[in-house]
C-alpha cells in the first residue's frame, strides 16, 4: 500500500478503534485489571485488523541486503506468528519491532575466534549496559536453535564485561576505546575515553548479570566467563558495597553544567545525604534522571536478584566460595534492608513500595516507565505478582496518585521527567501487559500500542497522551524488541487476543 494512503489510513482506524473503546469502556474505564473491559476492546481491533492482509501495510522494515544481522530462527519465528495472527496490524508490528535491534544496531564480529558484539540504542550511537541486554533478551529462546545467533548474544557478554572494567560507574560506552565523548566539555566527573555517559545507575550492573544468567542457564556455556567476567563480578560487588556509603560518600560524584535540572546530581555532585541502612545509593535512574533520594527502590530489588545470581555462578564456574558468599551476604543485607525501609503507607492505597527513599524516614512515591520500574519488578523476578503490597503498589501506579500517569484520547500510561508532563511511554504499557495475568488488561494494552505507533510500524519512546503523531525518538530499539517479547507471550499464554 501506497504509504501516505497507510498512515491517512491508519489514523482513520485509530480513531474509529479509540471511539468504539470508549463505548466499552476501554480507554474510558479505570486503571489496572480492575474494571477493565480491554478483551471487547481487543475484539473490537481484531475485526477491523483482521479485515486486513499483510500486503495492505507498508513495507518500513529495513531491506534485507540492509540489515545488520540476520538470524534464521528468528524469521522462522516472525513468519509463523504473522502467518498464525488473526489481527494483522499487530502481525505486521511484530514483523517490524521483533528483530529491530538485529536489523539496526548490532556490530558483530568474530576477534581471534572470540565473539564480539557492540549494540547501539537506535538513534544514539553508543552501548548502553541496560539497554544492550534488554535488547537482546528476547531472543535468548532462540540461541539454542541458532548457533550463530547464540554468539552473538556471547558477544554482547564479553562486550559488557570489557566495559565494567573500563568503569563500573558508567552507563553507557563506545565501541572505541579511544573517543571520548561530547559530554566531556559539560560533565564534572571521572571521564575517560571510550565512555560515552558516566552517569552511575545501579541497573547498570544489575542487566549484564541478567544476561549472563540467562544464557548459561539456556545453553550450559561457560565460555563467555572466564577470568575477565569474575574480575568485573568483584568489581559489581566492590561498587555496590562502596555505593551503601557506610564510610563515607565514596570516589564516585558527577556534576553537568546543564539548565536541564535532572541531568545533575545536587550536593557537589554526591546526591542528597542517606543513612546508611544498607541500601545501595543510585544517583541516576533507568532513566538517565537524577534520583532525588539516593536510595532508588525498585533499582535495590533488583540488585538482590542479581547478587544471588552472581553468586550461584561463581560457585559453580568457578568455585570461588568467597566471592559468592559475598555477593550473598551483600543480597541478604540489601533485602532486609528493603523490608524495613522500602515500604510505606499510602492513605488510599495501603501498604505500598516507595520509588525512592532516604533510610531517614523521607520517601518518594511515584514510578517511572523505565525498567527497572516498581511496575516491572515480576518482569524482573525481583517480587511475584500475588505479592500483596505489589498488588497495592501497581494500583497505585495505574492512578492518578503515581504523578507521572496520564491518560488522555490516545491512551493511559506511565511516563517520567525524562520526556515531560503528558507523555506516555510505550514501555510503560508494555511492562504493564508482561505483568499482567489478566487478558482484559493486556487486550487493553496491545488496543493502545496498536493505535499509537502513528502509521509508522514501530514502537517509539513517548507519545503525547491526545495525540500519539506527537512522539519522542522514532528509532528507539528497546521499545521495538520489548514490543516483540510482549507478541511471544501472548502468542503463548493467551493467543486468542491476537486474533
Amino acid at each position: 500500500m501506497e504509504r501516505r494512503k497507510f498512515l491517512r489510513q491508519s489514523a482513520l482506524t485509530a480513531t474509529g478503534l479509540a471511539l468504539g473503546a470508549d463505548r466499552v469502556g476501554v480507554l474510558a474505564g479505570t486503571s489496572g485489571a480492575s474494571g477493565l473491559t480491554g478483551a471487547a476492546g481487543a475484539s473490537g481491533m481484531a475485526g477491523v485488523a483482521g479485515a486486513m492482509s499483510l500486503a495492505d501495510f507498508p513495507v518500513v522494515r529495513v531491506a534485507q541486503a540492509d540489515r545488520k544481522f540476520s538470524s534464521p530462527a528468528i524469521e522462522a519465528a516472525i513468519t509463523q506468528l504473522q502467518r498464525e495472527m488473526g489481527n494483522k496490524e499487530l502481525a505486521w508490528l511484530f514483523g517490524n519491532c521483533f528483530p529491530n535491534t538485529l536489523d539496526t544496531t548490532v556490530d558483530f564480529s568474530m576477534a581471534g575466534g572470540t565473539p564480539d558484539t557492540f549494540v547501539i540504542t537506535g538513534d544514539i550511537d553508543a552501548m548502553w549496559q541496560r539497554d544492550s541486554t534488554a535488547q537482546v533478551w528476547p531472543y535468548l529462546p532462540f540461541v539454542k536453535e541458532d548457533p550463530r545467533l547464540g554468539q552473538l548474544v556471547e558477544g554482547v557478554i564479553r562486550r559488557q564485561t570489557r566495559n565494567i572494567l573500563l568503569d563500573p560507574y558508567a552507563n553507557a560506552f563506545y565501541k572505541d576505546d579511544t573517543k571520548v565523548s561530547e559530554w566531556k566539555k559539560t560533565d564534572i566527573t571521572d571521564m575517560k575515553p571510550g565512555i560515552h555517559e558516566r552517569k552511575w545507575e545501579i541497573d547498570s550492573l544489575c542487566y549484564p548479570i541478567r544476561l549472563a544468567y540467562n544464557y548459561w542457564k539456556r545453553t550450559g556455556s561457560k565460555a563467555p566467563f572466564d577470568l575477565a567476567w569474575k574480575e568485573g563480578i568483584t568489581n559489581t560487588l566492590r561498587t555496590f558495597k562502596t555505593q551503601q556509603r557506610k564510610n563515607g560518600e565514596g570516589p564516585y560524584s558527577f556534576q553537568r553544567n546543564t539548565a536541564w535540572a535532572t541531568d545533575g546530581v545536587p550536593m557537589g555532585g554526591y546526591g542528597y545525604p542517606v543513612n546508611p541502612v544498607g541500601l545501595i545509593c543510585s544517583m541516576f535512574r533507568p532513566s538517565d534522571d537524577a534520583t532525588i533520594f539516593p536510595f532508588l527502590v525498585p533499582s535495590n530489588f533488583f540488585a538482590v536478584v542479581s547478587l544471588k545470581q552472581a553468586a550461584e555462578m561463581v560457585q559453580t564456574i568457578h568455585g570461588d566460595a568467597a566471592l559468592a558468599q559475598g555477593c550473598l551476604s551483600l543480597a541478604r543485607e540489601v533485602e532486609a534492608a528493603l523490608e524495613h525501609y522500602a515500604v510505606v503507607n499510602d492513605p488510599v492505597m495501603g501498604r505500598v513500595y516507595a520509588y525512592e527513599v532516604n533510610g531517614f524516614g523521607s520517601y518518594n512515591l511515584m514510578d517511572d516507565a523505565n525498567v527497572p520500574s516498581l511496575l516491572g519488578m515480576p518482569y524482573l523476578e525481583a517480587v511475584p505478582k500475588t505479592d500483596p503490597i505489589y498488588i497495592n503498589t501497581r494500583k497505585l501506579v495505574l492512578s492518578h496518585r503515581n504523578p507521572f500517569f496520564f491518560k488522555g484520547t490516545a491512551g493511559e500510561g506511565v511516563g517520567g521527567p525524562h520526556c515531560g508532563l503528558n507523555m506516555i511511554w510505550p514501555l510503560g504499557i508494555i511492562v504493564r501487559a508482561l505483568t499482567s495475568s489478566d487478558p482484559a488488561e493486556m487486550g487493553h494494552c496491545l488496543n493502545m500500542l496498536q493505535t499509537t505507533h502513528a502509521g509508522t510500524g514501530f514502537m517509539h519512546e513517548s507519545f503525547f497522551k491526545d495525540d500519539a503523531t506527537n512522539f519522542t525518538r522514532k528509532w528507539f530499539a528497546w521499545a521495538n524488541t520489548i514490543f516483540g517479547e510482549l507478541i511471544l507471550k501472548v502468542y503463548h499464554t493467551d493467543k486468542a487476543l491476537l486474533a
